[in-house]
């Protein structure tokens, strides 16, 4: 009985082939958009040299096919939709491998955090403020695992000690 090989699995010939690498790079962005770093840390699990995976990768972003700025303002604009705070969306973004740069610009240009910080605690807790402290901070707990800072959750629950 033959043993089958994986289809994703490199063959020795195909490691270092500009076209195959080229390949399987496009067949994985046809599917979702990734990061630069994303994408050659997949294709180098594949079995493909780093040397050709970043050619590569260089290439295709030259021609604009892959693109750290569109990816980055993608994540966050999809993440924020989902209800995360910028918090948690930048620590993805750069365990994704993106620099400091494009995350900071890509968080910018997302969303009111403050807005989006009462919109995702009226939904889960309801349109009345927390009444108590124990409430408010089970909010503020939820919030913070969101992703949302200080400054956002404050201002979404209302818990300022100074006012109370």
């Amino acid at each position: 009985m033959a043993l089958r090989r994986s289809p994703k699995a490199a063959s020795v010939q195909q490691r270092a082939d500009p076209e195959a690498v080229r390949t399987a790079a496009v067949t994985l962005l046809a599917r979702r958009d990734f990061a630069s770093a994303e994408l050659r840390a997949r294709l180098c699990s594949q079995g493909f040299e780093d040397g050709a995976a970043g050619q590569v990768i260089a290439e295709l972003a030259a021609r604009g096919v892959l693109d750290d700025r569109r990816f980055a303002e993608n994540y966050v604009n999809w993440h924020a939709g989902r209800g995360q705070g910028p918090i948690r969306i930048a620590a993805d973004l750069r365990r994704l491998g993106l620099p400091e740069g494009l995350v900071d610009a890509a968080l910018a240009s997302g969303p009111d955090w403050p807005a989006l910080a009462r919109r995702v605690r009226t939904a889960r807790f309801g349109g009345k403020p927390p009444a108590s402290w124990a409430d408010k901070a089970r909010q503020a707990r939820f919030l913070q695992y969101r992703g949302f800072s200080s400054d956002h959750i404050r201002a979404a629950t209302g818990a300022d000690p100074d006012l109370d």
